[in-house]
């Protein structure tokens, strides 16, 4: 005990042990992060890590509320309807990209408070798109559960790769694709020369340019 406390003189924050618990996961997903791993980033002990957070869980959640805080921050206040709904998803989408855990956590927690102002910021950007409020529930539900589906499979994507690239892995999933029987998947069969090229980024945004072109009939 005296030992740790001599490792580290300045004060430990919620913050930065928010940080911490990010990089940890980042780099080595849930796995990695336990609280013995933070005492050992940190230089701390047990005892100022639970002054901040109750457990593992409670780290967790509050790492996905704030890379979710950070997405909305970023918006633009001044963009069109469009353009903002757009970037506003897109964002969450780079931010599980670059956070995969966040999406395995949403799925076992999938209204969290920061996804709330999230699905909030939704809604009002659909009401500035003219959707009636009668059609807003379903609309703002439809491109939520989208955007958490995509969210939900990138990360289990990403944990059936682990140790592979995504190249390597995508191109091993179209040669299995191209094997199938065309007679009786001909769509799977013919889309195996597009999935090793494809752009999850722009895939994403293709099904969020239906939903919006959807949305457009509703006014």
């Amino acid at each position: 005990m005296a030992k740790r406390s001599a490792r580290r003189t300045d004060s430990l924050s919620r913050e930065l042990i928010i940080q911490t618990a990010i990089e940890i996961l980042d780099g080595g997903g849930e796995q990695a992060l336990t609280l013995r791993a933070l005492t050992v980033r940190l230089s701390t002990g047990y005892g100022a890590i639970y002054h901040h957070v109750a457990d593992k869980g409670d780290l967790l959640a509050t790492a996905t509320d704030d890379v979710i805080t950070g997405v909305l921050s970023g918006g633009v206040a001044d963009a069109d309807p469009r353009t903002a709904l757009r970037r506003l998803v897109l964002g969450l989408f780079d931010a599980i990209d670059a956070h995969p855990w966040i999406g395995a956590e949403l799925s076992r927690q999938p209204w969290r408070p920061a996804l709330l102002d999230f699905y909030e910021n939704v809604g009002r950007l659909l009401d500035a798109l003219d959707v009636p409020e009668k059609a807003r529930f379903d609309a703002a539900g439809t491109l939520v559960n989208y955007v958490l589906g995509v969210a939900a499979q990138n990360a289990a994507n990403a944990r059936l790769r682990a140790g592979t690239d995504r190249e390597t892995f995508l191109e091993n999933t179209a040669a299995r694709w191209a094997q199938i029987d065309p007679g009786r998947y001909p769509f799977v069969h013919a889309a195996a020369t597009q999935l090793g090229e494809h752009d999850d980024r722009e895939q994403f945004l293709a099904g969020v340019d239906i939903f919006l072109a959807g949305i457009s009939t509703l006014r």
